[in-house]
């Protein structure tokens, strides 16, 4: 392993509040060599072709700056629908993390939840995205829709072209990470829910990041986000966006109606566009709905896997 890589032991993630599941690794290659990225794997595993066990897996995809710690509700409450796999992306959760903010790029993390999934072979993918989660896997969606069976959006955004004018909250938040790379992980997460999180809680969002090398990434991602139409990671998520209004994928939008970054408003047009489009409100949910109302969003998920069979 590299030295500028950092490892968070595993000691940190002993007994944390909530989640009590077991580790799993998939070693990256090719540019990505020498990464270790981790994933948790909950629930019946497709065994094959001949209907000995039919499981489209339902993948969760985290964003900034929490971890697959933010679907701890939502994984058993989806088991009973498909096998559920919750990575964390490179430099987040039990992944490894780059210590070089430098290193962190829009098209590194695409680069490198596409391997984890030609590592797994996985197909017919429930994709449910978040947050950076968004850009992240829309994009891997658009560009190999053959691999993906539907789509569930919260709240996030895909920049598109001209650059609109970010969000006055957006702004904010963009100047608090460059003024702070050593990064109050269980104080942003509290302040992007409704719910007044236990100091248990809160611990275990900040177990992965227990030094402030160890957050680059965390702290690398919100400066990430193209402001103009010439900034890094602009064509390409706008060549997502496009391609999204083209995608003949089911999708389901469901955001919530306390975010200042992601309103309702923003949902409903999204899912207005796409070809297969449907919106439901997530009532009572900040921009970490995940964590306010986990177990009433996994419900419209099986509900919408269960109207939607795949082939």
């Amino acid at each position: 392993m590299a030295a500028d890589v950092f490892r968070t032991p595993d000691e940190r993630f002993a007994d944390l509040d909530g989640y009590g599941f077991e580790p799993n690794y998939v070693e990256l290659t090719g540019d990505l060599s020498g990464l270790r990225m981790h994933y948790v794997d909950e629930g019946p595993v497709d065994e094959g072709s001949l209907g000995e066990v039919r499981s489209d897996p339902i993948l969760l995809l985290h964003g900034e700056p929490s971890w697959a710690y933010l679907y701890r509700t939502m994984i058993p409450a989806l088991e009973g629908t498909g096998r559920v796999l919750a990575p964390d992306h490179i430099g987040f959760g039990r992944s490894d993390k780059v210590t070089s903010a430098s290193w962190y790029s829009y098209d590194k993390h695409v680069d490198a939840l596409w391997a984890f999934i030609e590592a797994l072979d996985l197909k017919r993918i429930t994709l449910v995205v978040q947050d950076w989660g968004g850009p992240i896997g829309l994009r891997v969606a658009t560009e190999h829709p053959e691999r993906f069976a539907r789509l569930v959006i919260l709240n996030t955004y895909v920049f598109h072209k001209p650059a609109p004018d970010p969000s006055p909250a957006f702004v904010a938040w963009q100047d608090f990470a460059r003024q702070n790379p050593d990064l109050p992980i269980g104080f942003i997460i509290q302040s992007a829910t409704t719910t007044e999180l236990s100091e248990a809680v809160l611990a275990g969002y900040e177990a992965p990041f227990p030094t402030a090398e160890s957050k680059a990434g965390a702290a690398s991602f919100p400066l990430l986000v193209p402001l103009t139409d010439e900034d890094a990671g602009a064509d390409s998520m706008h060549a997502t966006a496009m391609a999204l209004l083209e995608l003949e994928i089911p999708t389901l939008v469901a955001f919530s109606d306390s975010d200042p970054m992601f309103s309702t408003r923003l949902g409903r047009r999204w899912a207005d566009s796409l070809v297969d489009g449907r919106f439901v409100e997530i009532e009572g949910a900040g921009h970490f709905l995940q964590e306010d109302r986990g177990e009433a969003i996994a419900t419209e998920i099986s509900k919408f896997i269960e109207s939607t069979p795949s082939q």
